[in-house]
């Protein structure tokens, strides 16, 4: 019995690798733990720092960034692309999103031969689509994947604009430098879409009116249906199409009434901002630093620091944020193991995309180099996804 007891504990606070672990070769990233992080690169408009740590079982974030030529053929535009996909119920959408959205964003910016709003909500659509398609053909075989969705954050820099397009609670948030006083503001860039905004619940109201239960207050939560904190999502499909919710996908998910038109939108909210020399840096991450940190307190850690490093310490923040909440140490949160470390904080992934005037203010035209660096250093094929294990709670996302 209590040899059982110490092999628990022991599976609990030992860091393991499995299939899915991350390698430092992929990308020259490093890790420490269930820590991966490259604390300094260069892309074509500055520099950038990265880090990603690990709370679930199987990683559900999942992050890019992508910098050089955005199209195809080598014929430009140049720009840096950003993608922060936080995933829940499992972690197959966001894996999908890694693969496909960026290299839909470059056939459409091919087709365009530019860089635009229409491109990015076509990347978009491609890659719901896409994911719907793979859901309809695992259906029989794997039908739990219908209830794995995620929230998709992108910010593209191109030709002295930055475009930010979100779907559900991850976050964009601006660093700008006030001449005046010194000072460095924090500007949220993205619209997101999480029921405990009340604007957001007012929205989905508005479009389900004959639905008085369209959103529920569970366990002091705002849920979609009692189910899913976000309105918008790749994924999700049993809240949008009615052929993938019903038997025999978990009772769990499965509506009372039928399903008469989508519930969740893929919709992204994009916004276009004109980039300025005082705009210093970019910081895109998942909702596990938020919940942590306000816009303002992350904008001041990179402000006050060195550049480099700037991802990890923002993550370490955050995780010392959440030991401290629960009356424990940062130094024993870190031995807690994947899985078991969920029920303290959220996989957190973090981007900071460093803005060099004299870079962003070149055309799109000149050419830069290409790189292409996963958050976590994971590069999986596009078909290889992971057993999908029974959701505990779909949609905390």
């Amino acid at each position: 019995m209590l040899s059982g007891l110490m092999n628990f504990l022991r599976a609990c606070f030992r860091p393991r690798s499995d299939q899915y672990s991350h390698t430092s070769l992929d990308t020259g990233g490093r890790q420490d733990g269930l820590l991966w992080y490259k604390d300094t690169g260069q892309h074509v408009n500055g520099e950038f720092s990265m880090a990603v740590v690990q709370a679930n079982n199987l990683l559900e974030d999942q992050s890019q960034l992508e910098s050089g030529c955005l199209s195809l053929n080598e014929l430009g535009p140049y720009g840096t692309f950003v993608g922060v996909y936080d995933g829940h119920g499992g972690p197959e959408t966001s894996r999908f999103i890694n693969e496909h959205l960026f290299q839909h964003l470059k056939r459409f910016i091919s087709e365009q031969q530019t860089m635009s709003v229409d491109v990015i909500r076509k990347a978009y659509q491609a890659t719901e689509e896409g994911f719907l398609s793979l859901v309809t053909k695992q259906w029989p075989v794997k039908p739990q994947i219908a209830a794995v969705g995620s929230c998709c954050l992108v910010g593209v820099i191109c030709g002295g604009t930055l475009y930010v397009a979100n779907l559900g609670d991850s976050r964009a948030v601006l660093g700008r430098a006030v001449k005046a006083t010194g000072e460095v503001l924090a500007i949220q860039l993205s619209a997101e879409h999480n029921v405990c905004i009340e604007s957001v619940r007012q929205e989905l109201q508005s479009l389900h009116p004959d639905d008085s239960q369209i959103v529920v207050l569970k366990h002091n939560v705002w849920r979609v249906k009692g189910l899913i904190q976000v309105s918008r999502s790749i994924g999700d499909v049993y809240l949008k199409k009615a052929e993938f919710n019903r038997e025999p996908l978990y009772s769990k998910f499965r509506l009372r009434e039928p399903l008469k038109r989508p519930i969740l939108s893929a919709d992204p909210s994009i916004s276009v901002h004109q980039l300025q020399p005082h705009d210093q840096f970019v910081i895109l991450a998942s909702d596990g630093l938020w919940e942590h940190l306000s816009n303002q307190e992350a904008v001041d850690i990179v402000q006050n620091h060195p550049r480099s490093g700037s991802a990890r310490r923002l993550v370490k923040t955050a995780l010392k944020e959440a030991a401290n909440k629960r009356e424990m140490r940062y130094s024993d949160l870190k031995k807690i193991d994947r899985g078991v470390r969920r029920h303290f904080h959220d996989d957190i992934t973090v981007i900071v995309v460093f803005l060099d005037s004299n870079l962003v203010s070149r055309a799109s035209s000149v050419k830069g180099p290409n790189l292409s660096v996963k958050g976590g250093g994971v590069n999986l094929r596009p078909n290889i996804l992971a057993p999908c294990a029974t959701p505990t709670e779909a949609g905390s996302t």
